[in-house]
């Protein structure tokens, strides 16, 4: 028996050495048509269901990112409100104490002219002078005039008092 001859009885005896392997051709053996119709519809199938399965997914995250909108809509609107609600409050405190401290000046320029009508009028009493006036008030002045006669000379006092109002 030799290496890589024939003996004649049906048997061949194949050369193994490392010097000699077949080489494969890169191109696939030829398949049968029904194989390829087979595959192409395969494909087919595969690429429509992966096709739907996107259409899904692409709906669940649409839905997904709306709803996460309307949540981060509902949370800025709620702190504009809260900013707003917080902002007129301290608007309004202001306010308040504006009002309250010309209020209290007010007071105070009144209870003053009443101290001065009151004495004069004491004093006119005992040395027949009197004090005749009136007052006007404004957005931001009091508007004081006045007439003092003691005797035979008349003192006239006008004041414009500024009174502190926010502009």
């Amino acid at each position: 028996m030799g290496r890589g001859r024939s003996t004649g009885r049906g048997r061949e005896h194949v050369d193994r050495s490392p010097s000699k392997i077949p080489e494969t051709p890169n191109k696939p053996p030829p398949r049968h048509p029904a194989l390829r119709i087979q595959a192409w519809w395969r494909g087919t199938l595969v690429r429509r269901a992966l096709l739907h399965a996107v259409l899904h997914v692409l709906v669940i995250q649409r839905w997904w990112r709306q709803l996460l909108g309307t949540r981060l809509e509902k949370r800025r609107r709620a702190a504009l409100e809260s900013f707003t609600r917080k902002e007129w409050a301290a608007v309004r405190l202001q306010s308040w104490v504006r009002m309250w401290r010309v209020r209290l000046r007010y007071c105070r320029l009144l209870h003053a002219a009443r101290i001065i009508q009151a004495y004069w009028r004491c004093r006119s009493c005992s040395s027949r002078g009197f004090i005749k006036g009136h007052y006007r008030v404004t957005a931001n002045q009091l508007h004081l005039e006045l007439e003092i006669v003691l005797g035979s000379e008349p003192c006239f006092v006008s004041e414009c008092i500024p009174l502190p109002v926010k502009q």
